[in-house]
């Protein structure tokens, strides 16, 4: 049974709204816009009936915030009003509104609405899903044509994306920098950094997957590969709808060799002023290239790997997101 929230004020409103639904969805009925964004950390609606004028934070506000959080912009949004003006409707809609019930409201047209709603979200949804299932298919084909260039890195990318994940979720556990993580969706966000060597396509083959160690003319060419990923990126961007998918991964393509003192490439960007998708990734690409082989070196241990860190903790990497790894890999 899908769950509907009804967000008025008054209690006569919110009576009416339950009678009128209960048999068929599963109704809460909250009587402020602070209820229902307790209640929702809770419990995800499949929609939210809300009231435009309330005390405290009003209708427009309340959809403003749902839409700029990931977990709950996808929720269907319509209004109860009793104001009939054009311009009030013209807001709503401009906030995300599917629609508007004009107060008092009569039973049939409510319900005729409500399921008229959620029958093309369902559409939407699986739509959605189809598409995302595309994306995750176009993805994979590009991640496996630059490990199938890069044959020295093998596993690199899966091994990476995964520690993303592992790591993003143990931060915010511990409340380091959660509010810059606040609205990350975890799955798009750790799926996104597969994408942080595309840049890998435009180094020549020999120079990517030579032997021993780059001369040092080499080692500049094999640096562009992270302007030449965010650049690549960018281009994908411009042509399609997908901007939060892709917003993480040019800044996972782009920033990952920055350094927290400034010494990096290609921006040599210092501290904060690394997008944290690239602090992420730093740590977590230098750490799988130490656990294992290279042309250059064996693989190292688990520990060994922990001390290098350690040692560049504060100068190649973010001292916050060190300590959080430290613990993260500890657990394995």
């Amino acid at each position: 049974m899908k769950t509907i929230f009804v967000v008025d004020d008054q209690d006569l409103n919110l009576i009416k709204a339950k009678r009128a639904l209960e048999d068929y969805y599963r109704v809460l009925t909250l009587p402020s816009a602070e209820k229902m964004f307790a209640m929702i950390k809770k419990i995800k609606p499949d929609l939210i009936l809300l009231d435009i004028k309330m005390p405290g934070t009003d209708g427009f506000t309340a959809i403003n915030i749902l839409k700029e959080n990931d977990k709950t912009r996808d929720i269907p949004v319509m209004f109860l009003t009793a104001n009939q003006e054009d311009d009030v409707e013209a807001q709503g809609l401009e906030y995300g509104a599917v629609d508007f019930i004009t107060k008092p409201f009569s039973t049939p047209v409510l319900l005729n609405r409500i399921n008229h709603h959620l029958h093309i979200e369902e559409l939407l949804k699986r739509r959605t899903e189809r598409l995302e299932h595309m994306q995750n298919s176009v993805l994979s084909v590009v991640v496996d044509m630059v490990e199938s260039r890069d044959k020295v890195t093998g596993g690199h990318i899966e091994k990476t994306s995964q520690l993303v994940h592992s790591l993003i979720n143990t931060m915010r556990e511990k409340g380091v920098y959660a509010n810059e993580m606040e609205n990350w969706n975890v799955e798009t966000v750790a799926s996104s950094c597969r994408l942080h060597d595309v840049g890998k396509i435009a180094v020549s083959d020999v120079i990517l997957n030579k032997p021993g160690k780059l001369t040092p003319d080499e080692y500049t060419v094999m640096q562009k590969h992270a302007s030449e990923g965010e650049q690549i990126v960018n281009r994908i961007i411009a042509k399609t709808w997908e901007a939060d998918f892709l917003a993480h991964a040019r800044l996972f393509a782009g920033y990952h060799h920055e350094r927290w003192d400034g010494n990096g490439y290609p921006r040599g960007l210092k501290g904060f002023d690394i997008p944290l998708e690239g602090r992420l990734m730093a740590i977590t690409d230098v750490y799988d290239a130490l656990v294992s082989k290279r042309p250059y070196k064996p693989p190292f241990s688990k520990n060994k790997a922990k001390e290098i860190i350690k040692k560049e903790t504060g100068f190649f990497f973010d001292p916050a997101i060190a300590q959080i790894f430290f613990e993260l890999i500890d657990k394995e």
